[in-house]
């Protein structure tokens, strides 16, 4: 007996994310997400009308009817909020469920009906942009972070993904984590280096500080070398095997990092005599920079709003 044709509209795909809209059930990579009721719901009304705006007096007529007495308000958001947590998603940097300020809803990514195409999720124009020039090249959509911009705004024709942070488009995170690991081995270097050769570190201590001066310099090489040498062991095996959360404890960690880089990053001092002063002083310039700009690489591979998926089975 041949297999029925699916119904339309009955299943809708969207990331890693299927959505029957039949049966009333959602998975991930094909798990099951529990979801309840409302929450269904509400995405079911979004997925219905994808980068278009759902108001929240039509999301009300559909959830609740007129004779039932409910405080609409806190039941929507919290049906938003649970929507929202299953889909690992967050109102402030949102990759699936937009608001709209005191207004309503709006999916904001692609998806796909049925095994079609993707359909990008285009945004709602401006009432005074006329119809015949929007997605023109002379008029394109606002940039929204963590938006894509409709293909016919993109230069190049494709998809364009704005990180929901820092407001450029999304690089390839496979370039941001293999720099990230770069970073990290060059560090290990500089601490292995330090604690082989410590004595001649001491020695080039002792000629610009003698005594005391000298032991302390040692002693902060070793101390922080201690702690960085595992410190930087959990950063490498962190984004070498994705660790989804690497940038919250990252974040967390910052201050130590921090502290630590910028003490070592006036280590190229002790090798003036042979290197010379300017080179000695651009090279703790560009040390000096380092961990910032680990945190703008772990903030482009590893947006907050990117966590685990809750309630999966």
């Amino acid at each position: 007996m041949p297999t029925p044709e699916p119904s339309p509209g009955k299943v809708v795909r969207f990331g890693a994310f299927e959505v029957d809209l039949i049966s009333g059930e959602m998975r991930k990579n094909g798990t099951r997400i529990r979801l309840q009721e409302q929450p269904f719901r509400v995405l079911a009304m979004l997925l219905e009308r994808p980068g278009e705006m759902v108001a929240r007096e039509d999301l009300r007529s559909k959830l609740w009817p007129s004779d039932t007495f409910v405080d609409f308000d806190h039941g929507l958001n919290t049906a938003v909020n649970k929507l929202r947590e299953s889909l690992g998603d967050a109102a402030a940097n949102p990759r699936f469920v937009q608001t709209v300020a005191r207004r309503g809803y709006r999916f904001i990514a692609p998806v796909q009906m049925n095994g079609s195409l993707p359909a990008p999720a285009v945004m709602d124009m401006p009432a005074h942009v006329p119809a015949t020039l929007q997605g023109s090249a002379g008029v394109s959509p606002a940039i929204t972070p963590g938006v894509p911009i409709p293909p016919q705004a993109a230069p190049s024709g494709t998809a364009i993904e704005i990180h929901p942070e820092l407001e450029i488009p999304v690089p390839h995170r496979g370039v941001t984590r293999g720099l990230f690991i770069l970073i990290q081995i060059m560090y290990l270097i500089f601490y292995l280096a330090a604690l082989f050769r410590w004595s001649e570190v001491h020695l080039i201590a002792d000629s610009f500080l003698p005594g005391w001066g000298a032991t302390g310099i040692v002693s902060a090489v070793l101390v922080t070398a201690g702690i960085g040498i595992p410190l930087r062991c959990y950063l490498i095996s962190g984004a070498a095997f994705d660790y989804l959360r690497l940038g919250e404890k990252f974040h967390r960690l910052y201050p130590l990092i921090l502290l630590v880089d910028e003490l070592w990053a006036i280590a190229p001092f002790l090798l003036a005599a042979k290197i010379g002063f300017g080179a000695a002083f651009a090279a703790t310039a560009g040390l000096l920079y380092l961990p910032f700009s680990e945190r703008s690489l772990i903030r482009m591979a590893y947006a907050r709003s990117q966590r685990p998926v809750a309630g999966s089975q």
